[in-house]
């Protein structure tokens, strides 16, 4: 027993080397000539070259930082804990790039989450009482149970408000694995174009089919998409924390309250995911969301893909025809290529990547108009004893169920989120924010010393700017401070546990992960930046104004989100554009 114990452990820890390593084990020289080169090892960009290799194009993928993953990356921040440092969740990756990679063969695992929402309450007026607390799973009688808590009427009403949401989301999920609609291709150009345009309506055309099961719920399919998330979630129920603790996947990562229209579409956005063929499900990657992007990394590398880290791009070569031609890295080597594919944000990728002369101004102005305000601020904490909240309290430091959730803190009711958001609006970080906290290293061994945790909080809201100014060390510690003293009135004790905190506000997040603005899906995911409009109506199809280039990132259809469809989409466009020429 005790061998097998060992060898699990260091098929773990053999893992977690793979992870933290990136791709620095590829031996494999950088060749002056390529099919395509794809700019940023993150997940998309990784599943492009995958895809692109499959379909005979040889291509090589160029990482600007050490360790590959973009925001979905694991790094030692402290001795002995690993973070998924930016990233910390997996749900939307769609399921047939899961099994076309055979990513679980590439040595991807994850663990399962249930329950998956905690929301414990403060309730300081209860002296002597435990708070209470509201906790959501997959058991429907269990979850009935927790809403009756605070509202028997929420609990009948819940099970029809699941199946609704699901409803509308599948009415659309065939959007995600396909390019937008190609209006021009459609509506302009030869007949040959034409018909090959028609490709595109398909999934149009199994939307509609879809549509026609909604039937009556067209109209709430057109609701949810545009209206504030507070105002369909308050038809439905009654009971604050109920209301307000689903409302979070509607505000989450997004500067938007729930009373602000389109927070009903980020909610949808958010549980369209499946995972482990489980709708809606959300799970840990072992070793850190590092775990999934070195998964699809060694995927790409089996088909032939060359992957390099510490290969900074400077500038997408163009050549005097107006077409890309190549790269050419910060330490001046030039490598050319057929196609560029980059997995930067469209803002960097124009601004910039390219030269100024390639693009049109009208088109420069068009890009800096593309809305990637944030207002998450990222905290990763290092713990040597778990937290033990007033809500739901465990004895000898033991894990409860509730501590493998997404533990919602600051959700008590919709003003105290309504609040939180005004106070960013108007240039300072929350006083009260909203907190999403997680502990992976409760299902995850793998993360952290014996009897340690890692934990993640995922805040909002704070602004880009603090009243105009840039952010000191000082207003990070500051509102880590803020933070902390939060958490302690859930789970007292929590801070004398801290061994470590990192604090990345929205600059952070953008110097570091090249995330503009800070904003974790590539630009906003409101209604004027979805879908033909995603990131803007002439770049909605992938391609860019220069021949040969092609975005490939979050910023493009279907949007933000460890999903892996941009990439996908866009090395079928490449692919195709590539044998039609």
């Amino acid at each position: 027993m005790a061998a097998a114990v060992w060898t699990d452990r260091g098929t773990r820890a053999k893992n977690l080397l793979w992870i933290l390593m990136g791709s620095r084990s590829n031996h494999t020289a950088l060749k002056p000539c390529y099919d395509a080169l794809v700019i940023g090892g993150g997940h998309n960009g990784l599943v492009a070259a995958a895809y692109l290799q499959k379909g005979g194009v040889k291509t090589a993928v160029l990482e600007r930082r050490h360790v590959l993953g973009g925001a979905a990356v694991t790094e030692e921040i402290f001795p002995g804990f690993h973070f998924s440092r930016c990233s910390y969740l997996l749900s939307l990756l769609r399921p047939h790039i899961y099994r076309d990679l055979e990513l679980k063969k590439h040595g991807l695992k994850v663990y399962m989450r249930d329950p998956h929402s905690f929301t414990p309450m403060l309730e300081e007026g209860m002296k002597g009482a435990v708070p209470r607390s509201l906790t959501l799973g997959s058991d429907l009688a269990e979850n009935l149970n927790e809403i009756g808590k605070f509202s028997q009427k929420d609990a009948k009403a819940y099970p029809d408000f699941v199946a609704h949401l699901e409803k509308l989301a599948s009415a659309i999920r065939p959007l995600l694995d396909s390019p937008p609609v190609d209006i021009r291709g459609v509506t302009a150009g030869s007949l040959r174009k034409r018909l090959a345009a028609t490709k595109t309506l398909i999934p149009i055309a199994k939307c509609k089919l879809k549509g026609l099961k909604l039937g009556g719920n067209i109209p709430d399919f057109y609701e949810i998409v545009t209206a504030p998330i507070m105002k369909i979630l308050t038809r439905w129920f009654d009971s604050e924390p109920l209301r307000a603790t689903l409302a979070t996947d509607g505000v989450i990562g997004a500067m938007t309250s729930p009373s602000n229209p389109g927070s009903g579409y980020v909610l949808l956005h958010h549980v369209m995911g499946e995972l482990e063929k489980e709708k809606g499900a959300w799970g840990y990657v072992e070793g850190g969301m590092g775990g999934l992007s070195q998964a699809i990394a060694r995927a790409a590398q089996s088909y032939g893909v060359d992957v390099f880290t510490e290969k900074n791009v400077e500038q997408i070569l163009v050549g005097s025809d107006g077409a890309t031609k190549g790269v050419a890295l910060k330490d001046g080597t030039e490598i050319h290529s057929k196609v560029v594919l980059s997995n930067a944000t469209p803002y960097a990728t124009f601004k910039y990547l390219t030269s100024k002369g390639a693009l049109s101004e009208e088109f420069i102005k068009a890009v800096e108009q593309v809305d990637y305000t944030s207002p998450v601020t990222k905290i990763n904490v290092a713990l040597d004893k778990l937290p033990n909240f007033l809500a739901s309290p465990t004895p000898d430091d033991k894990p409860g169920p509730h501590h493998q959730c997404s533990i919602h803190l600051n959700c008590e009711n919709m003003d105290i989120l309504e609040a939180a958001y005004k106070d960013a609006i108007n240039g300072r970080p929350s006083a009260r924010p909203m907190l999403e906290m997680t502990i992976p290293s409760v299902l995850d061994p793998t993360l952290a010393p014996p009897g340690c945790h890692v934990v993640s909080l995922f805040t909002q809201f704070t602004p880009y700017h603090i009243k105009g100014r840039e952010w000191t060390q000082q207003d990070r510690e500051d509102f880590g401070d803020t933070i902390f003293d939060w958490v302690e009135q859930y789970a007292p004790g929590f801070k004398t546990s801290v061994v470590g905190r990192e604090i990345l506000s929205p600059p952070d997040l953008e110097k570091i992960f090249g995330l503009t603005g800070g904003n974790i899906f590539h630009g906003s995911m409101s209604l004027d930046q979805l879908y033909l409009a995603r990131p803007l109506p002439s770049l909605s199809d992938y391609r860019s104004p220069i021949k040969g280039l092609y975005l490939c990132g979050s910023g493009c259809h279907p949007g933000g989100g460890v999903m892996g469809s941009p990439g996908w989409n866009a090395a079928l466009t490449v692919i195709s554009d590539l044998k039609r020429r």
